[in-house]
């Protein structure tokens, strides 16, 4: 009986994996987030407790960081989990997991939130190198001998999270997530905004990606931009007004 009974799950995983969700007419009510690097996904509580509360289903990824493959992987694990469309979105280098998670037919809009948009074949690397942060400093990421980086802990506040209380950026900094050399170097594939349509909040006050460069590559994939007077870390500084354009995405009719 349980051996039947876990045949038939198998056998309803593999059903609704291969079955496209179409977003309905009341709107899109799975919303999953993807965090960036030097990060995890308890920062983004607030903006998670703002949707809930308007009868949204959050699900947060707590990607591992040890690679953009594995990363998308872990994404693509929780999209499974939906139980019909869903927004992605993604922070930071998380904007580089949702261009190639995006693809999964469960995705129905993409959220990049201070986020890079990477088209086919070019890596976080690049990207950031294309357009740095005027006066940022080029030793603030750090790397240790095993292949991966963290930022700083002296300059995290200020790179990172400049417009919150300096004891939870120095908790941020005490927290952070350390990620592979390799994930900041790896090319992505077909990019997902390219099939879906995708909203971007240019956060205009960013210390860690240009906000010039994050106009620019919003511009390319069309996407409809808001602008908010942030750090970085926008969705902890200003979670009402990212949780608004995640809803958006949401209530936005398909096209």
């Amino acid at each position: 009986m349980l051996i039947r009974t876990i045949s038939a799950a198998i056998g309803l995983g593999l059903m609704l994996a291969v079955a496209p969700f179409p977003a309905s007419a009341e709107g899109i009510k799975n919303i999953v987030i993807v965090h960036g690097a030097f990060a995890d996904g308890s920062g983004w509580r607030k903006v998670s407790d703002i949707l809930s509360a308007k009868g949204y289903r959050v699900s947060i990824v707590q990607e591992p960081e040890t690679s953009l493959a594995d990363d998308v992987a872990a994404t693509r694990r929780v999209l499974a989990l939906q139980d019909g469309p869903a927004v992605l979105v993604g922070h930071s280098y998380g904007g580089m997991v949702i261009t190639e998670a995006g693809r999964d037919d469960k995705v129905a809009a993409l959220v990049y939130v201070a986020a890079f948009q990477p088209d086919r074949g070019e890596t976080l690397a690049a990207l950031g190198a294309s357009k740095p942060v005027p006066g940022a400093d080029p030793q603030a990421i750090k790397a240790t001998p095993d292949g991966y980086l963290y930022l700083d802990p002296k300059v995290f506040p200020a790179a990172f999270a400049a417009d919150l209380p300096k004891a939870e950026a120095d908790f941020l900094a005490r927290s952070q997530v350390f990620t592979a050399k390799g994930a900041f170097t790896t090319a992505v594939g077909e990019p997902a905004w390219k099939a879906k349509p995708s909203w971007a909040i240019v956060a205009t006050q960013d210390r860690s990606i240009n906000p010039d460069l994050e106009r620019e590559m919003a511009k390319r994939a069309g996407s409809r931009v808001r602008e908010v007077e942030s750090s970085h870390a926008v969705y902890l500084s200003r979670p009402e007004a990212v949780a608004e354009v995640i809803a958006e995405a949401a209530t936005a009719p398909a096209k």
